[in-house]
């Protein structure tokens, strides 16, 4: 199939399956789940894929106007962060997770808690700005500048976790996985941004373009993930501290 109609077709038939999952997922939720905000979370995601579907029509009706295309990539990330948090918050190891005593001390000038969302709001920001420059929206220079922003804000968060959070391995771990993956991602934008350019002239997108560029939208949407996930386990904790539960050294992690 020439013109891109095999990926197009390909993209709404998987995108129409993942309605039908979350669907599914919702109304097992629903049913199934104690937690109010897990199961309101389920039907947010809902609406989400719902949303999703209305702009992914939208960019094809109007011929991928910028405003469109971005928020359909930008909802698409949010999504997926919420599917990842629902199957993390009801996986086993969260159980285990919640099933230990201890809380977390988060005094100070600048809490963790406002760290970590402040690293969600610069990566959703830098996905949001890196889907303006793929649709020619904005220029190369405002991705460059958020990508530092971001960089400087994780490995601080990181930093931060290393000097006062060392009975806690759980989050160093987090906090490291998301270092990594951030020092990766510099990679492959870098890497990315050099295929695009030394093949801009070329008749058609090239595969190691292509695949660079792919890689890196998804290592960003990984990205998110991992970094709300850590905002969920320190919320959990200083909820737990709020509560006055009695100060106790944080179990290692299984």
């Amino acid at each position: 199939m020439v013109g891109g109609i095999f990926y197009e077709h390909g993209h709404r038939m998987i995108a129409s399956f993942v309605g039908l999952l979350t669907i599914i997922l919702a109304i097992w939720l629903v049913a199934a789940e104690s937690r109010r905000w897990v199961r309101n979370l389920g039907l947010a995601a809902v609406g989400a894929v719902i949303a999703q579907g209305v702009l992914g029509g939208l960019t094809v009706i109007h011929l991928l106007p910028t405003a469109v295309s971005v928020g359909h990539a930008c909802l698409a990330q949010i999504f997926f962060t919420m599917t990842v948090s629902l199957a993390f918050v009801t996986s086993r190891g969260w159980r285990v997770q919640a099933a230990e005593s201890g809380s977390l001390d988060d005094s100070g000038q600048s809490s963790l808690r406002q760290h970590c969302l402040l690293a969600n709001i610069a990566i959703f920001g830098q996905l949001t700005l890196g889907a303006a420059y793929r649709h020619k929206g904005v220029g190369i220079i405002p991705h460059l500048v958020g990508s530092a922003i971001v960089a400087g804000i994780v490995v601080w968060l990181l930093v931060r976790v290393i000097t006062r959070y060392q009975c806690w391995p759980r989050i160093q771990h987090w906090a490291l996985l998301l270092n990594g993956m951030v020092m990766l991602q510099l990679v492959l934008g870098a890497g990315a941004y050099w295929i695009r350019t030394i093949t801009q002239d070329a008749p058609q997108p090239l595969l190691p373009m292509v695949t660079l560029t792919v890689a890196h939208v998804a290592l960003g949407a990984l990205l998110l993930a991992t970094s709300v996930l850590l905002t969920i386990q320190v919320h959990y904790r200083l909820r737990r501290q709020q509560a006055d539960l009695p100060q106790q050294t944080i179990p290692a992690a299984i």
